[in-house]
């Protein structure tokens, strides 16, 4: 009897403990590569905020006087970054919540036998896989995941933990603590070389763990004025921190924010289960490699939050919790964490088609090393015979769907990485239907052309539907008086453009009205200096269009007029560089001076060719040997100044001129000053514009650097002022095409532009002249504009977007407009316009290239020592 009992009680201690054997074992593995993406990533450094006990609702919410009671952050979310909710899974509890946020998994179901240790199994997480970690807050946390961590890297500092006293009467200093411990840790770096070294590098993280609202849910309730005092608190502090590491980091745009909560709470002051209020969290995220806020008219939930918030005109973008482990990794550029099952939510990213996919494909590989590191540990234990593998990926189709993907990226084909069949198959069978319809017809090789070609530029067009959808959103967010009046004014604009071919003083009455723009907007009551030389050199430029033709009467007076313009503000800048006290400044100064010697030179090298061809004593040899050298020198000048956006463009404009006078014979010569006198105040404008959507600070001028890697965490989301600048940009271009009548006919070709080059007739090195004379205007124009795109972040795709649709439709106008009947005049003439606004493009794609070379490469000479500028 006995033996039965002891038996029985052995077997009910084997089931007992079969359960955890069964359904509490670890279900992580190890031994997996670590995965990141190769390209460079947006941010060198990120900073986690995490309100532990923070609800979506007491976030997001109103108060009842309208107020939000965390204004900093609701400025984020309607003016600088992307925000929804995270949603977490049980349980609960701090520890699975910042191992989900870190690490990228919910946590192990064999944490449970485990209770409260600080790292019931091993895992890797986003704090390990950082270059250096600093984190402040509770030691309860911040602890698991420094032992967690190989190596010396990650710095934790923590309170007492008898602080976490919920009877306390202000517990809210336990995320002051934080904020203070935080502020003196940057002052105490600017004396620490070592450290401050270490703050500089990349792939770093800070980490703020604010226990205070948690402690004050449990201890008073989240409806309390506590709590909710506690988040104003938190709000201003965390504004507070991102104003310390601008200021510390000099405001490089290189800093990636993001702000969360591990869970909720009831309203009863718990947490741990399933219910919304403690699963539904905050998820606010700002700076480097971050969309811009998307002002949208309905979304896709079905949820009250938005109403109730007021923030139904802001396009949200949910995750699950374990998504945010994946989204940091590839802002700073780290491997994801090993065990990640988080899914990289792209919606969140501010950056190119390569990256994205290339990320997606590396976040796809780190979880796939899962499967087979997984598949394989189950192989090696089970009889060959009584293994059967996850028939839904073998490895054939893990190779398959791999391929393909790389492939895809490798053809830029970024969006069918996972493709959707139907749309395709759609117009496949479109095409083969039209195609046998006019095979039916008997109809030419040429109609196939004509009636195919619209069926794959419609596909790609309905594969970029969210564009468009995104875009007639934007367009229904506008009054109707508002969207006619915009719309009348594009139109008109196009109509005006569209006639300057035929009526060179329409370009005239563009720039008149571009002279009253200032006034009909608050860009006169914010900067009045700024509008009224807008205004003064719009109406100085619309003069050319009214000039004579290029060529009837040359004036070499003018054209030495234009040389001692250009040399007065050459002396003003050559006076401000002589009071600079740099020591690197020597090389700038002598080739400011070299400069303006080369102008000195074109103007006496002109008057003196002049003079002699007016003797008929010919050109004088070195006259034509000074004249190629300072067009040789013009192209390489620039490149050895600094890339300032002054001083570059300055320097671009000095070089260019010094050419120009030599091909100058009247009062063209003015054309490039007045130009680019307007590009420079066109500069100072669009910065003041910016202030009006808050996309960006205002910067000076003399603070803007040229680079010649492009910052695709900078890129915006489009406002309608992009369109407005795109039209500037085609405007100026056809300014600079036919402001002086240089290309308006083969009449206003006059040979004697090139005489201080040749004499001697040559139609190829002639007409090359001609050419370079024709582009430089175009050049200062491109210059300019690539300081527009600069300091307004706007993506050059973005542009050619823009640039394309409009020329697209002049070019539709002028295909009307082509004529197969009168002189050969009248149809020459009716071609050429449809050939010039077709090649526009093209030529845009050039000149950007062209610009972006002149702005952004700096020559050094041989022997010089670099200097670094901090």
């Amino acid at each position: 009897m006995l033996l039965f009992f002891i038996l029985g009680l052995f077997v009910h201690f084997v089931f007992f403990g079969s359960i955890f054997d069964i359904y509490f074992t670890s279900p992580l593995v190890h031994g997996m590569t670590p995965q990141f993406t190769p390209l460079p990533p947006p941010a060198k450094r990120l900073v986690l905020f995490v309100a532990d006990g923070l609800r979506a609702d007491a976030l997001y919410e109103l108060e009842e006087n309208g107020d939000s009671r965390a204004p900093f952050i609701r400025n984020i979310i309607t003016h600088e970054g992307s925000w929804g909710i995270s949603h977490t899974r049980v349980p609960t509890e701090s520890r699975p919540g910042h191992v989900a946020l870190l690490a990228g998994f919910y946590e192990d179901v064999s944490a449970v036998a485990k209770g409260w240790k600080e790292n019931p199994v091993e895992f890797d997480s986003l704090i390990n896989e950082s270059k250096y970690t600093w984190s402040w807050g509770s030691p309860d946390i911040l602890t698991m995941f420094a032992k967690g961590a190989s190596g010396d890297h990650v710095f934790t500092y923590t309170y007492d933990a008898d602080n976490e006293d919920f009877g306390a009467h202000d517990v809210t200093e336990l995320d002051t603590w934080v904020f203070d411990k935080v502020k003196e840790f940057f002052h105490a770096a600017r004396n620490n070389q070592s450290l401050f070294s270490k703050l500089n590098e990349e792939k770093i993280v800070f980490f703020l763990h604010l226990l205070g609202i948690d402690t004050n849910g449990h201890a008073h309730r989240p409806s309390s004025r506590d709590y909710k005092d506690n988040i104003k608190l938190v709000d201003a502090g965390v504004r507070e921190m991102v104003s310390v590491l601008e200021h510390f980091y000099g405001n490089d745009g290189k800093t990636a924010f993001i702000f969360t909560s591990d869970h909720g709470m009831t309203d009863w002051g718990a947490h741990g289960a399933g219910h919304p209020s403690e699963t539904l969290t905050p998820f606010v995220t700002w700076g480097a490699g971050i969309k811009y806020p998307q002002k949208v008219s309905a979304q896709k939930f079905d949820d009250v939050f938005l109403k109730e918030w007021e923030l139904e005109s802001w396009k949200r973008h949910d995750v699950r919790q374990a998504d945010i482990a994946p989204l940091m990794a590839s802002l700073i550029g780290v491997p994801f964490p090993l065990n990640s099952v988080g899914i990289l939510p792209i919606d969140y990213l501010n950056n190119t088609d390569l990256f994205k996919a290339e990320s997606m494909f590396t976040n796809a590989i780190q979880i796939l090393e899962q499967f087979k590191v997984k598949m394989t540990q189950k192989k090696e234990v089970t009889l060959p015979f009584l293994f059967i593998p996850f028939k839904w990926l073998p490895e054939s189709k893990q190779l398959n769907i791999l391929r393909k993907a790389r492939s895809y990226i490798r053809q830029r084909k970024y969006d069918e990485a996972k493709p959707s069949h139907l749309l395709s198959c759609s117009f496949i069978a479109i095409g083969v239907f039209v195609a046998f319809f006019l095979l039916l017809q008997g109809c030419p090789w040429t109609y196939y052309m004509y009636c195919l070609l619209p069926v794959p530029i419609w596909y790609a067009v309905l594969r970029e539907f969210q564009v468009i959808q995104d875009l007639v959103t934007l367009l229904l967010t506008f009054p109707p008086s508002h969207f006619v009046g915009y719309l009348l004014v594009f139109t008109l604009g196009i109509e005006i453009l569209v006639l300057s071919f035929f009526y060179r003083y329409m370009l005239t009455a563009g720039l008149l009205a571009f002279a009253g723009w200032p006034f009909i907007t608050q860009l006169w009551t914010r900067a009045k200096s700024i509008s009224l030389s807008w205004s003064f050199f719009s109406l100085l430029l619309a003069v050319f269009p009214l000039m004579p033709v290029v060529g009837r009467e040359p004036d070499i007076f003018l054209v030495m007029g234009a040389g001692l313009l250009v040399l007065l503000p050459s002396l003003c800048v050559l006076t401000s560089l002589l009071k600079r006290k740099d020591s690197f400044l020597n090389e700038e100064l002598l080739l400011h001076l070299f400069q303006m010697l080369c102008v000195a030179l074109s103007m006496c090298v002109m008057y003196s060719t002049h003079s002699s061809l007016l003797k008929k004593q010919g050109l004088p040899l070195l006259n034509q040997i000074v004249s190629w050298i300072i067009l040789a020198s013009s192209l390489v000048l620039p490149l050895l100044s600094p890339t300032s956006l002054f001083e570059r463009l300055f320097s671009i404009l000095l070089s260019s001129m010094s050419a120009y006078i030599l091909l100058s014979t009247g009062y063209e010569a003015l054309f490039p000053l007045v130009l680019s006198c307007l590009m420079f105040v066109w500069i100072e404008m669009e910065q003041e514009t910016l202030q009006q959507h808050g996309v960006s600070h205002k910067q000076k001028v003399t603070s803007v650097q040229f680079t010649c890697n492009t910052d695709i965490a900078q890129f915006r989301q489009l406002y309608l002022d992009d369109l407005r600048r795109a039209f500037f940009l085609v405007f100026f271009l056809v300014t600079a095409f036919f402001g002086t009548g240089n290309i308006a006919s083969l009449n206003s070709f006059d040979l004697a532009s090139v005489y201080c080059f040749l004499t001697v007739f040559s139609p190829f090195m002639m007409g090359a002249l001609m050419m370079w004379k024709i582009l430089i205007p175009f050049i200062l124009v491109m210059c300019a504009f690539e300081a527009v795109q600069l300091t307004t972040q706007l993506s050059s795709k973005s542009l050619f977007l823009m640039v394309l649709v409009i020329s697209d439709i002049m070019a539709l106008h002028f295909f009307f407009l082509v004529k197969d009947y009168g002189s050969w005049l009248d149809i020459g003439t009716s071609i050429s316009h449809y050939v010039i606004v077709m090649s526009m493009t093209i030529v845009l794609v050039f000149l950007n290239g062209l610009a972006h070379l002149l702005t952004t490469k700096k020559l050094k000479l041989c022997g010089k020592p670099k200097s670094h500028l901090i």
